[in-house]
C-alpha cells in the first residue's frame, strides 16, 4: 500500500511549528527503527537505539524517511516495553499502512536530544571541538568521530597528520561546552607514534 504522507506541508501543520523547513537528516539524529507492527489498528513496534529509551516517551511526533524525505508522524499513544515503544499513531489505522512502515529508520530533531553533563557528550556535538592533550597541548579540532564496533575514535588532522584517540573514560578528562574544547589524557606514546 502507497502511503500519501511525503507531500505533508510542514507550515500547515500546527504540531509541527517549530519546524517550518523540510527537515534534513544532519538536523536528526537517529532514534531507532520500525520493528513490526503492533496488533491489527494500524500500531507500530519501534526499537530504541538509546541507553534511557524512557527519556523519549514524551516525544509527541517522529520523523521517517520515505522517498528520502524525512515525513512526521504523530502520536497519538506511546507505551515503553524495555527498548521498544508501542505506538499509535494519527492517520495509520490499517495493518497494512502500519506494515508499510516496518524496517524504516526512526529520526527526531536534535534539539529533543536529553543534554548531556560532565565527560558525557554526543559524538556530533564535539565535532569541531578543540582537543587539548594533557601532555601535547593543543592538538587540533576534532575533524570527525570514527565509530568502530568495539568503541569510538576522535580524528584529529594534525598538520598533514592523522592522530586517532580512543573514547575512553580514562581519556576524556573534560568536555568544555562553553569554549567548545575536549581536554583529553592520550595513552603514553600515542601521539608520538601518529606525528613522528
Amino acid at each position: 500500500m502507497k502511503m500519501s504522507r511525503t507531500s505533508i506541508d510542514l507550515q500547515k501543520m500546527p504540531n509541527f511549528a517549530p519546524y517550518n523547513h523540510q527537515m534534513e537528516k544532519e538536523d536528526c539524529f537517529y532514534l531507532g527503527r520500525v520493528a513490526k507492527t503492533h496488533g491489527i489498528k494500524g500500531e507500530i513496534t519501534i526499537k530504541i537505539d538509546a541507553d534511557d529509551p524512557s527519556s523519549y516517551t514524551k516525544m509527541k511526533y517522529f520523523l521517517l524517511e520515505i522517498n528520502k524525505v524525512l515525513t512526521p508522524f504523530f502520536v497519538e499513544s506511546l507505551a515503553l516495553n524495555g527498548d521498544k515503544f508501542f505506538i499509535s499513531i494519527q492517520d495509520v489505522n490499517t495493518i497494512e499502512a502500519a506494515q508499510a512502515l516496518v524496517g524504516k529508520p526512526v529520526y527526531l530533531p536534535v534539539e529533543l536530544l536529553p543534554k548531556l553533563s560532565g565527560k558525557q557528550f554526543y559524538y556530533h556535538e564535539v565535532k569541531g571541538y578543540k582537543v587539548i592533550d594533557q601532555e601535547k597541548g593543543e592538538l587540533g579540532p576534532i575533524n570527525d568521530i570514527l565509530e568502530y564496533p568495539t568503541q569510538a575514535i576522535i580524528q584529529i588532522m594534525v598538520g598533514k597528520k592523522e592522530v586517532l584517540i580512543p573514547i575512553i573514560d580514562e581519556v576524556i578528562q573534560k568536555v568544555d561546552r562553553l569554549n567548545k574544547t575536549l581536554y583529553v589524557k592520550a595513552p603514553e606514546g600515542l601521539i608520538d607514534m601518529y606525528l613522528q
